[in-house]
């Protein structure tokens, strides 16, 4: 690709004519990588600068296009939203593109860490303002008028004192010769004069997905493809020996089949070795690797296992920690003279995304060209994690966004990508690369497992005063595994004046990553249910014991405890907390969390049968994610949603480890909530003065622990180890 000219800030809204009529108003700021600036140019103040596209036709239709991968968060339909609103037309007349890579038009132009709000509420919405503007500045011209004098409706520009008036599709070639206006400085909307943002507005997508249109990367088609499987070694990191990929080829409907031998070095994101086998159909391939034949070195991970991680903890926990990350006051002194002290182990295991949709990608190499089709959450990362294993220059791979049918961070990895652009380069021929749900779920970047080990001492008045945690999780030495760490800030710390926090590690061969709410997913489960158990031993009430804690916060703590006590407030009113008289064997849990810029705290009631069957009756849900919902609609989904993914978490879902290799494979050993054991998930959000962030993720960990302490508040069973389904929760 050739390097852009320097641009000044005026020329990142650049507007042009349309073959056959309209306007094309693009913002764009070129990466810095790929431009050669002069000693006297000066880069954009204000950070991040946006980079989307509107185009305007005649007949005032206008289409805007959606920078970042949907993964099922609503970015597709929420970023549309903020441009839309202020250019101030017609939700109804919008149409809505998804654009494919493209660094040096787009930044950040990735999903995850519910980062789209917070990164696009400012940039997004100054688009749509300057190509307003522009719009407004071409009207005005044309009367000779004021541009002040003018206004603005639903896609059309008024002139009041004269009457005249003037739809935007009239306006589209005058509009092509305005200056760009300066988007640091372009007049934004009072949010009092919001007609989209606020609106509850269903997904763009929403309608071709019930009807079954093609969206999804499974759904990706193009001339001339074959379909492909990738078959690495069951055993984490493990190598091809030999294959009978011979045999493969006689194989009806078989076009190819080879071995794969990735770099040396390859990182377990990478490129490993594999078989590939290639064929005409689906069925074909997968008929043909039943008679696969691999020789695997399965290599040092193959004497690794969940039991030894747990043997392991064991052995550290009587030990003192290898490392200290946060030492506050003297916690041994007060645990020795704390009136009440409580000593707890928890353990969670490692789970699976289990994303509905399995990897996929389709790709086709020609002409040392790559183009490739996928439901990457990074798609600048898998271009170059793909040029890198494959000595290509990233200019030389084209990536299209298809709709993930899920990636709660699983799709941060781009191991699939890789797989196919080298299984389609050797065949010679495009591919569709398809894992199996047993690939997908034996092959996966798991949630890590973790161990705490804790102590905790309340005074005689019932305030907790010491807390120690040993955590033990994976890692080498100072390294921790992808998503196995934890912050030295971490609440409580900040709330408790002696305060221990320390980590060891134990080495894993295992791949990890981010999901949904990485290590929050977790750590609110045991941090949140020893609090519970310290406020039963207090004799305190779970919601006040919480309430008085946050009001202990000392300077440096990292979260507002205000905006904490918020949302616990007005969830422990809408729960009726404390109030009423429930039935023997039904109890109500509380639970709070900040992560990802979100303030959630829940309530959670369940009933428990004798024999120890658990059924969430409902869950009442507090959200702070500051001053604007942009789209309550989704909003609301993506709540309720994450409760359920949480309270799925809790019920059935864990991997564990045999001989270095997962011995799930699919849904019958690692079972899902159905629909029928969904339970109604009541979602209530405070509005605050703080800048809009992102929901995605922050309200799923509160979740996981709220129904651990309703479960102990109706059986008087306290669960300190997960899954549920492997504890017994019968009482009498």
């Amino acid at each position: 690709m050739t390097p852009r000219d320097p641009v000044g800030r005026r020329e990142f809204l650049r507007v042009s004519a349309m073959a056959g009529g309209g306007v094309l108003i693009a913002a764009y700021l070129p990466s810095l990588d790929r431009v050669t600036r002069p000693a006297s140019a000066r880069a954009p103040a204000g950070g991040y600068e946006p980079n989307a596209y509107v185009s305007i036709a005649r007949d005032g239709t206008v289409t805007i296009t959606a920078k970042n991968p949907e993964i099922g968060q609503g970015v597709k339909t929420m970023l549309p939203m903020l441009i839309a609103d202020e250019l101030d037309v017609e939700w109804g007349r919008v149409r809505v593109e998804q654009a494919s890579l493209d660094t040096a038009k787009y930044q950040e132009q990735w999903a995850g860490g519910s980062t789209a709000t917070p990164i696009n509420w400012l940039p997004m919405r100054r688009v749509g303002a300057a190509a307003r503007a522009m719009l407004v500045a071409a009207a005005a011209r044309s009367w000779n008028v004021s541009p002040a004098s003018c206004t603005t409706k639903a896609g059309v520009v008024y002139h009041a004192p004269s009457g005249r008036q003037l739809a935007y599709g009239d306006l589209t070639g005058a509009a092509a010769g305005i200056a760009a206006p300066d988007l640091a400085t372009v007049a934004l909307k009072d949010p009092r004069d919001f007609t989209i943002i606020g609106k509850p507005t269903r997904g763009v997508d929403t309608r071709a997905i019930v009807t079954g249109r093609p969206l999804y990367g499974i759904d990706v088609s193009v001339p001339g493809m074959k379909y492909a499987s990738y078959v690495k070694c069951p055993v984490f990191g493990g190598r091809v020996g030999s294959a009978n990929t011979d045999d493969l080829k006689r194989q009806p409907g078989i076009t190819d089949a080879f071995v794969v031998h990735g770099p040396a070095d390859a990182p377990l994101s990478g490129l490993l070795d594999g078989v590939a086998i290639v064929g005409d159909g689906w069925w074909a391939v997968q008929t043909a690797r039943e008679k696969l034949r691999v020789a695997w070195d399965e290599g040092d991970t193959a004497q690794q296992s969940s039991e030894g991680f747990a043997r392991q903890a064991a052995q550290l926990s009587a030990q003192a920690p290898q490392r200290s990350l946060r030492n506050d006051g003297d916690a041994q002194a007060a645990l020795g003279g704390a009136a009440h002290v409580v000593e707890a182990a928890y353990y969670y295991p490692f789970i699976s995304h289990a994303t509905l949709e399995p990897q996929n990608c389709t790709a086709s190499y020609r002409g040392g060209k790559l183009e490739l089709w996928a439901p990457t959450q990074t798609p600048a990362s898998g271009r170059a994690l793909v040029a890198k294993t494959l000595g290509m220059k990233e200019d030389d791979i084209v990536i299209h966004l298809t709709r993930g049918g899920g990636g709660f961070g699983r799709r941060l990895n781009n191991d699939y990508l890789v797989e196919a652009a080298a299984v389609a380069r050797q065949a010679g021929v495009p591919v569709k690369l398809l894992w199996t749900r047993e690939d997908d779920m034996q092959h996966d970047f798991y949630r890590p497992a973790g161990f705490h080990y804790f102590k905790g001492g309340v005074d005689a008045a019932g305030k907790l005063v010491a807390w120690t945690d040993h955590f033990v999780t994976f890692g080498q030495g100072d390294r921790y595994a992808p998503s196995a760490n934890i912050s030295p800030a971490e609440f409580p710390a900040r709330f408790i004046p002696n305060f221990s926090l320390g980590a060891s590690t134990i080495p894993l061969g295992v791949p990890t990553g981010a999901l949904r709410a990485p290590g929050s997913n977790a750590i609110a489960f045991v941090m949140q249910s020893f609090i519970d158990e310290l406020a039963h031993a207090a004799g305190r009430d779970p919601v006040q014991f919480r309430l008085d804690l946050l009001a202990a916060v000392q300077e440096g703590a990292a979260m507002d405890a205000q905006r904490m006590r918020g949302v616990l407030q007005l969830v422990a009113e809408k729960s009726g907390w404390g109030q009423g008289t429930l039935a023997r064997g039904t109890g109500r849990g509380v639970a709070f969390h900040f992560s990802h810029r979100g303030y959630f705290a829940e309530v959670v009631q369940a009933t428990v049968s004798k024999a120890g069957a658990v059924v969430v009756d409902k869950v009442w849900v507090a959200g702070d994610i500051g001053s604007q919902i942009i789209n309550p609609l989704n909003a609301e989904s993506q709540a309720q949603g994450a409760v359920l993914d949480g309270l799925s978490e809790a019920f059935g879902q864990q991997i564990t480890i045999r001989g270095g290799r997962a011995e799930q494979s699919n849904f019958d050993a690692y079972r899902l909530m159905r629909m029928r054991e969904a339970p109604p998930v009541d979602v209530q959000f405070l509005t605050t003065d703080f800048p809009p962030t992102g929901l995605g993720e922050p309200a799923l960990p509160p979740a996981v622990a709220a129904l651990c302490n309703a479960i102990f508040d109706a059986t008087g069973k306290r669960v300190r180890s997960l899954p549920l389904s492997g504890q017994d929760l019968s009482w009498s």
